[in-house]
């Protein structure tokens, strides 16, 4: 047999058909991948353009001036006249509930559900001796309902046992309830005892105050223990409605009305 591996040598195939290009390559000894990257290494390879990101400011200094802040709650006392807690309720213990429901929750959900489960349970004492099943039925809507439910009837079974079916008037005692923390304490206290004890401090607040310049974090317990330092103790209880007011209908998270605000020259994260 001639031809075959004579014919391949000359740079032919055994079938008589023209190289293939990875033949050529090979024959011609080039390797793209080495030349390639040697040709990067001279001109640089800088890839496609970044596309350039319009972020609203995140850093933010802190308005300490007394002067400053007194404007930015005097402007929301104007502007929002009538701020109170969004809430329904009749009197603590509605609030008590209510608020434990509004955790990761809207308050306009939960006053949907409040009416049928205060008609089921309008005191302490019948909430205390309720089934599990029955109260999550009615509130199965605010989402975590399970754990709200323990919350609900293990807070009305200590105020039975320790309080006479009264919510109590101090943090400290409240927040022994199960389900109660610091912020929902302050709503009750607030809103219902009209006790200043503290800065109800919800997402709102925590978004507003950071634009504002109020405060530097994201901590709850720090923003409040900031907002208490700048403002007097008769304004606590008011401010984070206004706030909260504000962050629904201007200071809206995802579209802020920047240019219909009445703080736009106060905040260092206005957007022009």
């Amino acid at each position: 047999m001639t031809g075959g591996r004579a014919d391949e040598r000359a740079g032919g195939r055994a079938d008589g058909r023209s190289p293939r290009p990875k033949d050529r390559r090979r024959e011609a000894g080039a390797k793209p991948s080495l030349v390639k990257r040697a040709i990067q290494k001279v001109i640089g390879n800088p890839g496609p353009p970044k596309a350039k990101k319009t972020v609203r400011p995140s850093a933010r200094p802190l308005v300490r001036r007394p002067a400053a802040a007194a404007e930015i709650i005097s402007l929301l006392k104007k502007t929002y006249p009538d701020a109170r807690c969004a809430l329904e309720y009749r009197n603590a213990y509605e609030l008590l509930c209510a608020t434990i429901l509004s955790a990761q929750c809207t308050d306009a959900r939960v006053n949907m559900v409040t009416p049928t489960l205060f008609a089921r349970y309008p005191t302490p004492f019948d909430l205390a001796a309720a089934h599990p099943g029955e109260v999550e039925e009615i509130i199965k809507s605010t989402g975590f309902f399970r754990n709200k439910t323990k919350s609900l009837i293990g807070m009305a079974q200590a105020l039975v046992s320790e309080h006479a079916g009264e919510v109590p008037q101090t943090m400290e005692e409240l927040r022994k309830l199960q389900g109660v923390g610091r912020k929902t304490a302050n709503v009750v206290l607030g809103n219902a005892y009209g006790i200043n004890e503290g800065v109800t401090v919800d997402t709102h607040v925590t978004r507003l105050t950071g634009l504002l310049g109020l405060s530097r974090g994201t901590d709850a317990v720090k923003i409040e223990e900031e907002l208490m330092q700048v403002y007097p103790r008769e304004d606590w209880g008011l401010l984070s409605h206004l706030l909260i007011s504000h962050g629904r209908q201007v200071c809206i998270a995802r579209r802020p009305r920047c240019a219909d605000c009445v703080l736009a020259q106060l905040c260092p994260s206005a957007v022009p």
